[in-house]
């Protein structure tokens, strides 16, 4: 078994995937700059209600805290989301070799399943049959 973050994973999946330490450290990271945003984007809302719109928003603390936790969370999921989809990035450039942006192309060049003699068996890319 080896080793990735606090979770094992088999060593014959580590070495089907080379790049898998790689993308769960990207993951790793990209969930602490999530939740970094949490904290700094809810005390940032928090400090900017009660400094500068404290006098034209007359709200409880408990709206102000509310406020500035949904700010928080806003502002977690937004750099969640970017910084997961560049590691989604990152695995695909590690597993195959190219961009998603190559393969993409790729994809849109390349010919669509080919018919065969049969009835309706189609053969895919991978050469699979499917009806």
């Amino acid at each position: 078994m080896v080793n990735l973050g606090l979770s094992k994973v088999d060593e014959t999946v580590a070495a089907k995937h080379p790049g898998l330490s790689e993308y769960a450290a990207c993951q790793s990271h990209a969930f602490m700059k999530g939740t970094g945003a949490f904290i700094t984007g809810s005390g940032a809302a928090f400090v900017l209600q009660k400094l500068l719109l404290h006098r034209r928003l007359a709200l409880s603390m408990q709206w102000n805290v509310l406020l500035s936790i949904v700010t928080g969370s806003i502002a977690s999921y937004t750099v969640t989301r970017r910084e997961t989809q560049r590691c989604s990035n990152l695995w695909i450039y590690l597993e195959t070799g190219r961009t998603p942006e190559q393969l993409v192309t790729e994809n849109i060049l390349s010919p669509g399943p080919k018919e065969t003699a049969e009835s309706s068996m189609r053969e895919t890319k991978y050469g699979d049959s499917m009806e």
